[in-house]
């Protein structure tokens, strides 16, 4: 293995995150990331965004809100 540098690690930071990157790749980033304080920072932040986003996709809308959106939709298309 042989560390890839900062470079090429925060540019394939997202893709090494999902596990989108062959091993050799992973490898190179992975290792870059235990000997780099800052590139591992960064690749905490972009896990952590990674995280509350995914949290905040699976809540959903009150039932009284969604029922007033559709309303509002329905009455919209009727005046059309």
């Amino acid at each position: 293995m042989s560390d890839c540098g900062c470079e090429k690690a925060r540019r394939d930071l997202e893709e090494y995150l999902r596990h989108e990157v062959c091993k050799t790749e992973h490898s190179d980033i992975a290792e870059h990331l235990e000997n780099c304080a800052g590139c591992r920072d960064e690749a905490l932040v972009a896990r952590t965004l990674t995280e509350v986003v995914a949290r905040a996709c699976k809540e959903s809308a009150p039932e009284e809100l969604r029922d007033q959106v559709l309303a509002k939709l329905r009455a919209v298309q009727a005046a059309h």
